[in-house]
């Protein structure tokens, strides 16, 4: 008897419920999968949202006309209005310092400092601000340490900037910041056996009798006709940033003025137009692909009877139609589209997206695709930036009186905890969503049907064994009796 072929083709049909199971696994498996890469396009599309038209700097970008580009640079930060002035430069700060006369006791900066090990010293130096650091820089030298480690503990940790000329010997010192500090000093030390006995420099630049010492100066300006001072070259005045490069001629202010830079801000709301199109479009054909019935998962058996590409055409079928008519994505895609749609209370200049030149498209098969009348959007930008980011933008207690962007974030968010509950991220265990709660019972079904076909299996080979035995022996008795009978 062949008893391993007849058990084979016993077991073949004992292992349909199993191959059932298996092929259900694979189905939730692509469902899950489906649905988190939902979840990852709709993460895109808040991102996008969040970075581009759900940010008041995107619409406040600024074209900025400077009558000397030499004399200044002039940058919008955060004014919402356009802007415009005269500056007249006449003194730009600049740092203080200290510098010795002569060569420092330090002939060589790789030597070690054995005398100083245990002496410290401080730092302390003019802040962004105008005054001194409340904390100085405070270091204890080692008895390993050399004047270049020394100084390179000084550059890295204090506000000052320390450089020794290998050639004269001598050393210098640079406030990091610029401008004039209370009282005149804007670099103060201590540790006379370094600073003084060692690199023979004053403990402060407003004295100058071991070293130079410059003084730290502000800048001064005429703003607008009224003249005032910074401490730094770089400066805000009513959310407009100015550096000022060189002084001007006297009586012969530099002037500047901001116009919208309606080109970035157009961009900024095509590129979330584009997203969002993109964005329903996938959700979309994932919730109208069909599903093919007949074409179930491959078991390992079918995979081994078929060649590469057979097996990616039928499981692309196998694989479609996981989140058909899918009523989470169904109603994510209506209630973004409603958010769009409806107008934005209290914003009087824009209170709907066609008033700015965004429209649905004509093809009731796109789904309800945005399209972009550019000059409208353009002139739209141009007469009132701020009115356009208050419609996509507006604070409101309800999902009702909050602008575009709030409203479809609030909505992207939403559709995320659903899909979330049913399908997890990839880091979540199964326990803790509905499909992998599912994937657990069946993975406990499967593993108690393959325990059960083990068992089944050995019946069968004892069963097979026995009969072959008990015919081997039939066999023996009947040609006993036919020998016997023939004699």
């Amino acid at each position: 008897m062949d008893i391993d072929s007849m058990v084979k083709q016993l077991m073949t049909a004992e292992r349909v419920p199993l191959d059932k199971l298996n092929q259900k696994k694979q189905t939730m498996e692509w469902q899950r999968d489906d649905y988190r890469d939902m979840n990852s396009t709709l993460l895109d599309l808040d991102t996008t949202i969040f970075n581009g038209v759900g940010k008041q700097s995107s619409f406040i970008k600024k074209n900025v006309t400077i009558s000397d580009s030499n004399m200044i640079s002039v940058r919008n930060v955060n004014s919402t209005s356009d802007f415009s002035g005269k500056i007249e430069v006449k003194e730009l700060a600049s740092p203080a310092s200290i510098t010795s006369k002569t060569a420092t006791n330090v002939t060589d900066s790789t030597a070690k400092l054995t005398a100083l090990a245990g002496k410290t010293i401080t730092v302390q130096a003019i802040t962004k601000d105008g005054t001194l650091e409340d904390k100085p820089f405070s270091y204890t030298i080692k008895a390993d340490d050399t004047l270049d480690s020394v100084i390179s503990q000084i550059n890295s940790n204090s506000g000052v900037t320390a450089f020794f000329d290998q050639n004269t010997k001598q050393i210098s010192f640079i406030a990091k910041n610029t401008g004039q500090a209370s009282g005149g000093k804007e670099i103060i030390f201590t540790g006379d056996e370094f600073f003084k006995n060692t690199l023979n420099v004053d403990l402060d630049n407003a004295t100058s009798s071991l070293g130079n010492s410059v003084q730290g100066k502000n800048a001064t300006i005429v703003y607008n006709g009224l003249q005032t001072t910074r401490s730094s070259n770089t400066f805000q005045i009513n959310g407009v940033e100015i550096t000022l490069k060189q002084k001007t001629a006297v009586n012969t202010p530099v002037t500047f003025s901001s116009a919208p830079d309606t080109d970035a801000i157009l961009d900024t709301i095509t590129k979330f137009v584009t997203k969002y199109n993109d964005t329903i479009k996938k959700i979309k054909d994932k919730t109208d692909e069909p599903k093919y019935r007949d074409y179930l998962p491959l078991t390992q058996e079918q995979r081994t009877s078929m060649k590469d590409d057979e097996i990616k055409l039928w499981e692309d079928k196998a694989k479609s139609g996981t989140l058909r008519n899918d009523s989470v994505l169904s109603s994510s895609l209506n209630k973004m589209r409603s958010s769009l749609y409806t107008s934005v209370p209290g914003t009087q200049t824009f209170s709907q997206l066609s008033a700015i030149g965004i429209t649905t498209t004509s093809n009731y098969l796109d789904g309800g695709k945005l399209t972009i009348d550019e000059d409208k959007l353009r002139a739209a930008i141009a007469k009132d930036p701020n009115a356009v980011y208050n419609l996509f933008n507006k604070d409101g207690a309800t999902s009702a009186d909050k602008g575009l962007a709030r409203r479809l974030r609030d909505d992207i968010k939403g559709t995320m905890t659903d899909i979330e509950s049913k399908a997890g991220k990839t880091s979540s265990v199964n326990t803790t969503f509905t499909i992998g709660k599912l994937l657990n019972s069946i993975g406990t079904q499967i593993t108690s049907f393959q325990d059960k076909l083990t068992s089944t299996e050995t019946r069968y080979y004892n069963q097979f064994s026995t009969m072959e035995q008990a015919i081997q022996k039939a066999n023996s008795q009947s040609g006993y009796l036919t020998q016997m009978l023939s004699k």
